[in-house]
């Protein structure tokens, strides 16, 4: 009906004015609609242009054609056109300054060498003249870390700048208390924090005293599966809710910095699984409203208040929480939940097609022949895989499951990319729930040369045969299958040098062949209903429990996700063995450790585990003798991953990223956040 009579009173207008002439009404007050949707200042700018320009053609080509009037309608006009054309300038140098956050879609983007993707979607092909993929990814992973690392700043001064050129904005108050804490601790990488500012960006969107209370609601409730923690006065006044040991690490961890954090309450998800995920329109429009609005302002201060507001009125002295008898969180323990959690992946994404079978965007993360992982960020991007839906855990049935559709600061130890939940550095790290003994562990050489795990069913809950779409079972039935395998074999016996590396093409061969390169198995049955849990049983070679320190006597230890991120993953770093991992569980450490630097990462489909354990092992060109190019990778990567943790992955360290992490959150819900930051020494 309205379509009609949108087109009789269209009609009217043409048969009255013209059609130019309606056309230009009629786009100028979709215009004027469209400001009730979305409204900020330059789209109420060039509206008012618009109207303008086309009250100036209509009333021109109406009047008189004296010389006076065409003299000062031309002037009318140039005046019109010469504001255009500046608020257009204007406009494009504000969209390319440095006023806007500017986030890396990954850590790196190895440069490797490469040809055309040949199918859409496909991988990227390597050119296997130029040696085995993961000794090209290696050596591009290797050159950009030593870049990143010799780049970090060395004074205070030089951070604060480094800070302005990534986020077009001064850091928060008290950055300065945070550098020193930061490099008394000898904190390696300085600069990269990137993740916390684009955790944190669509919340600026929204109102200080909205933020607080969609808090204070929350952790008010009863059944909110959330651990409060009140700050007042520089110092933890009250927390609640949560086991203890999550209770103690979590204050723990803020110990040595909880003085310069302002008045305010913080919500810790209490749950594996992440809690807020919001619609890809809603966040759009925040994430647009954040830079092109409130970011600017705050960027044009240049000399902020060095300190946060004092306690807001809304908030009490901390001393208990203010009941609720309302919450926004929705349960859905152990039902399907990609549909919800795919909401916020963009419209334009394999995840959003409208067909149940859609192909995922290898492009974006993997190269041939096996599908290596070159980008972790964009493999762990569940918009890229729509896949997903039907392999992972968490998308089959969570064990747990309590999610909100409202933005709301939800602290969360992971989180599946989709969500917004804010990362911050799991307490169980922190409090080592799972630890490394080095008695236990033994030299490279005393290693077993085959992949080690064992684990439990852990990932989801499985009920009607829904283990079969679970990511640990897809993996461990993936590597001990008894079918074909595809893996890449040499050209050539001749030992790989640096002038020329060995070629390599692919070759199919039975997988039993290399069956004493895996050792993965469960060791416990579990999250399922009784006919599943039997079935699995039957279907897995399930072992006896075991002593996770055994795991030290094996070079290649695999680490993948379970109900979320792996708690186990850091222990395996430190240890003398090389890790795998694979994860779509995204942790706060992701700029700290480097696929291919630290560790291997491996797919979900697992096409490319049996070579790379092949090639990692030695067995490529050989009985693994120590002399391959892989071999001597794997030591130096495994050496690596052990340094690398006990200069990055300390206490300490974790408590530099948490005091970051809540120093920018403390101005986000500063009613005062335009005004106030640290100016500089």
């Amino acid at each position: 009906m309205n379509f009609f009579r949108f087109t009789a009173d269209y009609s009217i207008q043409i048969s009255q004015r013209g059609a130019l002439h309606a056309s230009l009404a009629f786009v100028f007050a979709y215009m004027c609609a469209k400001l009730s949707f979305a409204t900020s200042a330059s789209s109420i700018w060039f509206t008012i242009i618009y109207g303008l320009a086309s009250l100036l053609f209509i009333t021109g080509s109406a009047s008189s054609h004296s010389l006076m009037n065409m003299r000062n309608s031309i002037r009318l006009r140039r005046l019109v056109f010469g504001v255009a054309a500046l608020s257009i300038v204007i406009s494009i140098i504000r969209h390319t300054s440095n006023t806007a956050p500017r986030y890396p879609t990954d850590v790196y983007y190895p440069t490797v060498p490469t040809a055309h993707v040949n199918t859409p979607l496909g991988p990227i092909p390597m050119d296997l003249s130029k040696g085995h993929p993961a000794a090209q990814l290696i050596k591009a992973a290797e050159a950009e870390f030593q870049r990143t690392l010799d780049r970090q700043s060395k004074s205070l001064a030089d951070a604060v700048r480094e800070y302005r050129r990534r986020n077009g904005i001064m850091p928060p108050p008290h950055f300065d208390k945070w550098y020193e804490f930061a490099t008394r601790n000898g904190v390696v990488l300085i600069d990269e924090f990137d993740t916390i500012n684009q955790m944190l960006h669509p919340f600026w969107a929204i109102s200080p005293v909205t933020l607080r209370s969609r808090i204070t609601k929350a952790i008010g409730h009863e059944d909110s599966a959330l651990v409060a923690v009140a700050i007042r006065h520089g110092a933890v006044e009250n927390f609640e809710k949560g086991e203890e040991w999550q209770q103690q690490a979590t204050v723990g961890m803020m110990k040595e910095f909880v003085q310069y954090l302002p008045d305010m309450d913080l919500a810790f998800n209490m749950h594996d699984e992440p809690r807020v995920v919001i619609p890809t329109s809603l966040l759009s429009a925040m994430v647009a409203k954040a830079r092109d609005e409130v970011l600017p302002r705050v960027a044009k201060n240049q000399t902020p208040r060095n300190a946060f507001s004092s306690r807001p009125a809304d908030m009490n002295d901390g001393t208990r929480f203010a009941e609720s008898s309302t919450t926004s969180f929705n349960r859905f323990a152990h039902q399907q939940t990609w549909t919800g959690s795919r909401v916020s992946c963009p419209s334009d994404t394999q995840a959003q097609t409208f067909e149940d079978f859609a192909a995922d965007n290898l492009t974006a993360y993997a190269v041939g022949p096996l599908n290596y992982i070159y980008n972790v960020t964009a493999f762990s991007d569940i918009c890229n895989s729509p896949s997903l839906s039907s392999t992972f855990g968490f998308f089959e049935r969570p064990n747990s499951f309590s999610v909100t559709h409202e933005l709301m600061p939800i602290f969360s130890q992971s989180k599946i990319s989709s969500f917004q939940d804010i990362l911050y550095p799991s307490p169980w790290y922190w409090m080592g729930r799972v630890g490394y003994d080095e008695s236990h562990d033994t030299t490279w050489d005393n290693k077993t040369n085959s992949l080690y795990w064992r684990g439990s069913t852990t990932g989801g809950y499985s009920r009607n045969g829904g283990w079969r779409r679970q990511h640990r079972q897809h993996i461990v039935r993936r590597l001990n299958a008894p079918d074909k395998a595809h893996i890449l074999v040499p050209d050539t016996d001749i030992a790989a040098t640096e002038a020329a590396p060995t070629e390599y093409h692919v070759s199919e061969i039975d997988r039993n062949s290399l069956s004493h390169l895996i050792d993965v198995k469960f060791s416990h049955i579990g999250q399922c209903d009784p006919g599943d849990c039997a079935a699995q049983k039957e279907f897995f070679h399930v072992t006896e429990h075991v002593d996770a320190q055994d795991a030290w006597y094996y070079k290649h230890l695999l680490d993948m996700d379970g109900n979320a991120f792996s708690g186990r993953f850091y222990s395996l770093l430190q240890s003398k063995s090389l890790t795998y991992k694979m994860a779509l569980f995204r942790e706060w450490h992701s700029e700290w450790l480097w696929p291919w630097v630290h560790y291997v990462p491996l797919s979900l489909k697992g096409y490319e585990g049996l070579d790379l354990v092949r090639w990692f092992g030695g067995e490529d060109q050989g009985k693994g003798k120590g002399s391959s190019e892989g071999e001597k990778k794997a030591e130096e990567i495994a050496k690596r991953s052990s340094e690398w943790h006990n200069k990055a992955l300390r206490n300490v360290d974790l408590e530099v990223w948490f005091f970051r992490l809540l120093l920018e959150y403390g101005r986000v819900v500063d009613d005062n956040r335009e005004e106030i930051g640290y100016p500089g020494p």
